[in-house]
């Protein structure tokens, strides 16, 4: 949806500078400005992006912020509109109820993590976009994900841009006349998930072992369950300044 209407948009828009990119109950107005992440886990805002169900997208804006959606968790279709060319980092993770996404044909870029645990998620549809891009992780952990369609434009794959996605196999992605994607996916899902490009070490987490990625301090580091056999299990939530947040 976009504000076509010039006067409400002023509306909208005059209250976003005043504001920010700040959810209105169920309504979030995204005006293309980033949100840190250090923000984006801000229990505040988390409270107030678990009542989000729709976004606006102001007019004119080319990109996706990073964080603008991070754990939307009612919200459960986007219509990103013409014009936007990027979708940013973490821009929609952790929407568990995301079942639709209309991408525009102006999209060159989505960033890393933007879809990661969009666990509703059946079906993505790039055929008419530009995209040449797919960050780390970008559908990462998608585990519902059936049918992935993808440009010819479509090049550059980041680090397990489809890792757990347990639903999708090479046959289910459709491409116009090259088979990168089909090639990228049987690559990583022959390899054994602990050399799909994760770095993980053992953590103990009141009392229990998980293998948790390793990264930085101030990143975003996943969780995962040790199998019987002592090997990568399932994702169950992310660890961030040393603190365990679980699904």
């Amino acid at each position: 949806m976009r504000w076509l209407d010039k006067k409400w948009h002023k509306v909208v828009e005059k209250k976003l500078i005043e504001v920010g990119d700040e959810p209105f109950g169920e309504v979030i107005v995204h005006g293309g400005n980033d949100i840190s992440g250090e923000e984006a886990n801000t229990n505040a805002r988390c409270e107030r992006m678990n009542q989000v169900t729709k976004v606006v997208f102001l007019l004119d804006i080319t990109k996706v912020g990073d964080n603008v959606c991070f754990d939307a968790s009612i919200l459960v279709a986007v219509d990103i509109p013409e014009g936007i060319t990027i979708i940013g980092d973490y821009s929609f993770w952790c929407c568990r109820s995301l079942k639709e996404i209309k991408f525009p044909k102006s999209l060159t870029s989505i960033g890393k993590w933007s879809f990661r645990q969009c666990c509703s998620l059946e079906q993505v549809d790039l055929l008419h976009t530009k995209v040449q891009k797919l960050g780390d992780y970008a559908f990462g952990a998608c585990t519902s994900l059936r049918e992935m369609k993808v440009p010819d434009s479509l090049q550059t794959f980041g680090g397990s841009a489809f890792y757990n996605c347990s639903e999708l196999v090479p046959s289910d992605v459709k491409t116009y006349n090259n088979n990168a994607v089909v090639a990228y996916l049987r690559s990583v899902q022959s390899d054994d998930a602990e050399d799909s490009g994760i770095e993980v070490e053992e953590v103990e987490i009141d009392g229990t072992t998980y293998f948790v990625e390793v990264g930085d301090d101030n990143e975003e580091c996943a969780i995962f369950d040790v199998t019987s056999d002592d090997e990568l299990g399932d994702e169950i939530g992310f660890m961030l300044n040393g603190e365990a947040e679980f699904e």
